[in-house]
């Protein structure tokens, strides 16, 4: 049985039995390697859900604050969003029904858009292979070369949290390096890594795509919306620009999981996941601690303790 029979199934029957009042999935979306989410309220709306390699948006981004009962399809990192969720009381978790999904990864489509030399019109999944159609060719790829780099260094395939999982659990990655690029950077003497950044922030349009589709940007006004203060301006200002970067990351710092769905919804491309990365490296490392793995624990900076390592304040 397929995934989508199966959300379909346990979706249906959540929806009949008023368990819940709408389950959040995925319906086509109107370009190729783009679904979108959907809010199916009855049972025949139920109908329009797929599941492939395209739905690499983080369905937890529609929970905060939210007051109905609510199912939900959960890949690892979404599952993981939840827990950050219930932590910090932005919905219970007797709202919610978690439909779990085993995830083997997202599709890249900024990879595959540079590489496929034709207009896409259709994109087609099936046994790791992925299929892309054109006007003029069509080629195929392993899916498994064609990852988002999130995916491709994920070590919580699995939802860490759910009330049905639709298959069986995947084997998770082992010994992947997930910090290599973040350790190449902090190699660099501060004058390289300046002109990193500077040459990585050049081409942003402040579009703020990164920070709506992050699951954990939910402050009612966000900094660099307030006026009084006025954190930041809102031009094209190399300054600003970076100060609305590095304050994001920090404001993700022990909350991230690494979804990359800022990276996915940017528009010029900029791997803004180096910033969260570096974060959540630190975590692990002075804290052991990864986001969103159990609702026994509290985040790491969500309370002192007096032995809490300091060496690295200077």
């Amino acid at each position: 049985m397929s995934y989508i029979v199966k959300i379909k199934e346990i979706s249906e029957k959540i929806l009949k039995n008023c368990t819940v009042e709408m389950v959040i999935g995925f319906r086509k979306g109107t370009v190729p390697l783009m679904n979108e989410p959907c809010f199916a309220r009855t049972p025949d709306q139920v109908d329009q859900f797929v599941w492939d390699g395209n739905c690499g948006i983080n369905l937890a981004n529609y929970l905060a604050d939210r007051k109905e009962k609510i199912g939900i399809v959960a890949k690892g990192c979404d599952s993981r969003n939840i827990v950050t969720h219930i932590l910090e009381n932005k919905i219970k978790r007797e709202q919610l029904d978690i439909i779990g999904v085993p995830c083997l990864g997202m599709i890249d489509k900024r990879r595959i858009a540079q590489d496929f030399a034709d207009e896409i019109i259709a994109v087609e999944e099936d046994n790791g292979k992925v299929t892309v159609k054109g006007h003029e060719r069509e080629k195929v790829y392993d899916k498994s070369a064609v990852l988002q780099e999130n995916c491709a260094i994920c070590v919580h395939r699995n939802p860490v949290i759910h009330d049905e999982l639709v298959a069986e659990p995947v084997a998770e990655q082992v010994e992947v390096d997930r910090y290599e690029d973040v350790r190449r950077i902090e190699a660099m003497a501060p004058d390289e890594k300046w002109a990193h950044f500077e040459e990585m922030l050049a081409p942003c349009i402040r579009c703020y795509a990164c920070r709506n589709a992050c699951p954990l940007c939910y402050c009612p006004t966000c900094f660099v919306d307030e006026h009084r203060p006025q954190w930041v301006n809102k031009g094209q200002d190399p300054v600003d620009v970076r100060t609305f970067h590095f304050l994001r990351a920090y404001h993700c710092a022990g909350r991230c999981t690494d979804c990359g769905a800022c990276e996915r919804v940017c528009p010029v491309g900029i791997p803004v996941r180096q910033f969260t990365k570096k974060l959540e490296k630190d975590a692990r490392e002075l804290f052991d601690w990864e986001a969103g793995l159990t609702l026994d624990k509290r985040p790491v900076l969500d309370f002192y303790k007096p032995n809490d390592p300091d060496e690295f304040i200077k």
